[in-house]
């Protein structure tokens, strides 16, 4: 009987809320021990057993039932006396000489299942398998509980589910409810509750003496197994792998070692538990094929006081009879938030985790971090029931850790690459049925349904799905036995791994995607592999493949028929069928132009230009929005979905094509090519046009994503001015600017990062890029002596070819006007440099005035709002009337008395050569530049005191009306009542709040 017949009384295809009991769980709070290292990804075969093995699971409670006291002899025996057993073998164990072998041995897995993926290294902070792990939790089930039917899905059965029956991992093969030793255990979860890990962790406790009740462990990888189709014996299999057991394996059936045999990933292995499909064996010594020697030891005919632990995904838990079976375990999620909370503060708070920050600001972030994520998770948001699955916690870290101590992005870091690497991690080229004849890749599967699912919600701008939504995109193109079962395969084993139920109230029957950016990374993967095809597509290219196969054995009868018959017409209409799949072939290569248009269309679509940039989108999406929460009744904000045409380019990049690759999902290098041309004139030419700032942050993320240096020197050639003033330019965001930027050498005529959030950290990152910048605009970013450090190296640099330097607005201050003067007085390229409201003091002021004399190139400076008195102002200006080219200088609203407003008003350009911009009269006349003042302080005023600025308004307004009185020229007078009602109508909005 099918797989698909039998599930139908437990599993309705009408409803997609019923899926396997897996998901139930408590928010009880459960004991947690800090042991090993939670992992994501799958165990594998032996060579790939080096790359990651899975993620710690977490508790989740369930009741296990009794499942009765007549067992089959293998599942269960009578209780004996293990710890006299026990002593009786480790005495014995002491008498052997093989007792270095298995000290050995040990050694050798520790070493081999401590070792950390490279996913691991690359993408946050390396640490060992005994550093960080919440304690798993596993649920003892039963094959009765398996195959009922199990409650609706959603988030509130889950966390309301009763108190069940919850087993450690050493507490496996205790005896049953009837008292019986169990001996074979079936350990079954989804993919990503951390199956692999927990083997992990079982294996190196063994190693480090943490499992006394095994002396000796033998794991295996079920796919390597299935691998081998040679006849081997058990002691060569064993011998094979593990060569210090050589000694030991020829008298596991004599000696009383109690033996634990690992099999890592069943599913992968067909097993055939008849006896005419599979004979008994109980000589370790004879060949048989692999999956023989797991049968016999599973039905304890070959070893069989043996211990064995197998674990599996949920579809193929039934291919072991439950009569061999002594317990079902299941690995449940985080159903408690206080485990994930653990989770996150063991992980986020390595040593390694910040880079290279000093200590104290180190710890700081990443409380902060912490704290910023337990509020959100203590809201119940959908992040919840994110990270209910282990592995989400795993990429929820690794994307922080990639959004805030990312200090420089190498090739291989994006965050496209992350989200490849964590599906290779839990996927791992993995069949989605190995008993299936297509043998489809389980990531391939996904891009072709769940993909469409993803895509067609981005098109209609929605994230939530009903059943309706479901049933459209997964059965209605079922047509075969082979596609159902495949489709109840995936129900049971992946599902939940993308789509969990909806937490937003009225919406709990619905679902959205585990992770939100994963909905646009499975649209995009959907769209680049050439999934989205009409009908008329589909059918050309299947009638295509179908012509180009026969047309070589059409072509020899043809040649035969027309040589005995005189039918001249059949050639000339096989050389039309033959024209068919070639031109079919021209036709399918407009795919790739609609792949291109899609992604240029989506990533300069208007409606998006004013929203936060996308690495700001996701930080929210993980940490929250601080701020009252949103009324029920308020209406919700339209979806956006920016990442999806920036994991379009990330997808084509060379490295994730290749892991996408081992997936099973082909993108070829040809396709990729194609895809880059035919969209390069539309994005160059959008992305030239002015884009919003947070748009063209967007715009130079697609470009790091792309990781295609061509493509990006050109469109970074046509960018003559960056302006992203107000995009907050965390670490990463000033690496991607840094990275994007260095792909070409050209001079950029301004670069605008006026309240970006800047430190000396950022000026370092970017120090390659401001050489290259004429204008350079720093205001309002909290620069204070440590940057002027940094600004002072960019001015002394022989490169440098900043022109206007602007740093209005932030804490300079003494020490930073030090350094600024030592930069005037070797810098050969600056003209103009402002230094509004810096703090500079006097003492700044002087230190200025100290070095000017030694630059010839400046022409303008600004020392306006910082507090200097008439001794500095004169000072400064003394040294301006002799600099060759200096010939403005900015000095209003200092604190000039007004006999140094009478000596500043003296100047003359004609006969000093300086122009000194204090107050707005100029004499018996309106000064040139009040337009100019007024205008610098209402675009600064929400940065300045208010009170400061109404009392220099006010002797502004004083100084104006002074001036008036003084003269009798009808055209000044009305000069100055113009200027004098715009400083009036400035501090009546000033006093009421307006402005």
């Amino acid at each position: 009987m099918s797989r698909a017949v039998q599930c139908q009384g437990c599993l309705p295809w009408g409803s997609w809320a019923r899926l396997p009991r897996s998901l139930a769980g408590t928010r009880g709070t459960r004991s947690v021990s800090v042991c090993a290292a939670a992992v994501p990804g799958e165990l594998g075969s032996a060579p790939r057993a080096l790359s990651p093995a899975g993620f710690g699971a977490a508790p989740c409670d369930s009741p296990s039932s009794c499942r009765g006291c007549v067992r089959y002899q293998g599942g269960s025996q009578e209780n004996s006396a293990q710890p006299s057993s026990s002593r009786h073998g480790q005495s014995q164990l002491r008498n052997v000489a093989f007792s270095g072998a298995i000290k050995k041995h040990q050694k050798s897995l520790s070493a081999w299942f401590s070792h950390q993926p490279n996913e691991e290294r690359q993408f946050g902070p390396s640490f060992s398998l005994d550093a960080v792990h919440v304690d798993p939790v596993i649920r003892e089930s039963s094959l009765e509980e398996i195959l009922q039917p199990s409650p609706d899905l959603t988030i509130q059965n889950q966390l309301q589910q009763p108190s069940r029956k919850v087993i450690s991992l050493h507490n496996l093969f205790d005896v049953d409810a009837c008292g019986r030793q169990v001996k074979n255990v079936v350990l079954y979860g989804t993919v990503g509750t951390g199956k692999s890990t927990l083997i992990k962790k079982m294996v190196v406790d063994w190693c480090h003496g943490r499992l006394p009740r095994f002396q000796l462990v033998i794991p295996f990888s079920c796919e390597d197994l299935s691998h081998s189709h040679a006849h081997v014996s058990l002691r060569r299999l064993v011998t094979k792998k593990y060569q210090h057991l050589r000694d030991v394996v020829p008298v596991l059936e004599t000696s009383n070692l109690s033996v634990l045999f690992i099999l890592n990933g069943l599913e992968r292995l067909n097993l055939d538990f008849r006896l005419a499909g599979t004979e008994l064996c109980c000589d370790p010594n004879e060949p048989v094929p692999p999956s023989a020697i797991v049968v016999n030891l599973l039905r304890k005919y070959l070893l069989p006081e043996a211990s064995i632990i197998v674990t599996t995904r949920p579809s193929a838990v039934r291919r072991v009879p439950g009569k061999y079976v002594g317990r079902y375990a299941e690995i449940c999620g985080f159903s408690d938030t206080n485990l994930q909370k653990l989770y996150f503060q063991m992980r986020l708070s390595q040593p390694g985790c910040s880079g290279e920050e000093s200590q104290d600001r180190r710890s700081a972030e990443q409380e902060n971090l912490v704290e910023m994520l337990s509020r959100n998770l203590e809201r119940h948001n959908q992040i919840t029931a994110a990270c209910f699955l282990p592995s989400y916690c795993w990429l929820v870290c690794t994307t922080l850790h990639f959004l805030y101590f990312t200090r420089t992005v190498p090739p291989s870091q994006t965050l496209t690459g992350i989200y490849t690497s964590f599906l290779r991690l839990n996927f791992s080229g993995e069949v989605l049925d190995s008993t299936d004849p297509t043998h489809i890749s389980m990531m391939k599967y996904v891009a072709k349904t769940v993909g469409k699912l993803a895509y067609e919600g981005v098109m209609s701008r929605k994230t939530c799905f009903s059943e309706e939504d479901l049933r459209q995109c997964f059965e209605v193109e079922m047509k075969t036995e082979s596609e159902l079962n495949l489709l109840e395969v995936f129900r049971s084993d992946v599902f939940r791994f993308f789509l969990s139920p909806c937490m937003q109230p009225g919406k709990e029957h619905t679902f959205v995607f585990t992770i939100p950016a994963m909905q646009e990374y499975l649209a995009a993967l959907y769209v680049v592999l050439g999934e989205k095809k009409t009908l008329v597509q589909r059918v050309g290219k299947e009638l295509s493949e179908v012509l180009g196969k026969v047309s070589e054995d059409v072509a020899v009868v043809v040649n035969i028929i027309s040589k005995v018959l005189p039918l001249r017409f059949l050639p000339v209409l096989f050389n039309l069928l033959k024209i068919f799949p070639r031109y079919f072939s021209r036709v399918g290569g407009k795919d790739r132009d609609t792949i291109a248009h899609t992604m240029a269309e989506e990533l300069f679509k208007e409606e998006d230009y004013y929203n936060d940039d996308v690495l700001d989108q996701i930080n929210s999406s993980i940490l929250g929005v601080e701020g009252p929460m949103r009324h029920p009744d308020e209406a919700p904000d339209e979806e956006v979905f920016e990442l999806f045409p920036i994991f379009m380019g990330g997808i084509l990049s060379r490295r994730n094509r290749a892991i996408l690759e081992q997936l099973g999902c082909s993108i070829k290098n040809l396709a990729a090519f194609e895809i880059a041309k035919a969209m390069k004139k539309t994005v160059i030419r959008k992305g030239r046009r002015g884009l919003p700032p947070s748009e063209l942050m967007d715009y130079l993320f697609f470009l790091h994503e792309f990781q295609n240096e061509r493509f990006t020197a050109e469109a970074i050639l046509s960018l003559r001015a960056v302006n992203l003033s107000s995009v907050k330019m965390t670490p990463l965001k000033c690496s991607v600017l840094a990275s994007v930027m260095s792909t070409t050498c050209h001079e950029v005529e301004e670069l605008n990062l006026t309240s970006c959030n800047l430190d000396s950290g950022s000026l370092r990152t970017l120090f390659p890029v401001l050489l290259r910048c004429k204008a350079l605009h720093l205001q309002l970013n909290s620069l204070g002596s440590d940057a002027c450090k940094e600004i002072r190296d960019l001015l002394l640099h022989d490169k440098c070819v900043v022109s206007s330097l602007r740093l209005a607005n932030n804490p300079v201050g003494e020490q930073g006007a030090h350094y600024l003067a030592e930069a005037l007085a070797g810098n050969r390229s600056l003209t103009q440099l402002s230094l509004l409201h810096t703090s500079l003091g006097d003492p700044g002021a002087e230190a200025i005035a100290q070095h000017l004399a030694q630059n010839q190139h400046l022409q303008e400076l600004n020392l306006g709002y910082n507090s200097l008195t008439d001794t500095a102002a004169l000072r400064v200006v003394e040294v301006a009337k002799r600099h060759e080219t200096l010939d403005k200088v900015h000095l209003y609203f200092n604190d000039i008395s007004e006999d140094g407003k009478r000596a500043l008003d003296s100047l003359r350009m004609d006969r000093d050569g300086v122009r000194a911009l204090v107050f707005l009269t100029a004499g018996t006349d309106v000064s040139d530049y009040w337009s100019h003042i007024l205008n610098v302080v209402q675009r600064n005023l929400p940065f300045w005191d208010r009170e400061r600025v109404r009392q220099h308004l006010a002797l502004l307004l004083q100084d104006l009306e002074s001036s008036r009185s003084q003269t009798a020229n009808p055209w000044r007078k009305a000069k100055f009542l113009r200027v004098e009602s715009e400083v009036k109508k400035m501090l009546g909005k000033l006093q009421d709040g307006s402005l």
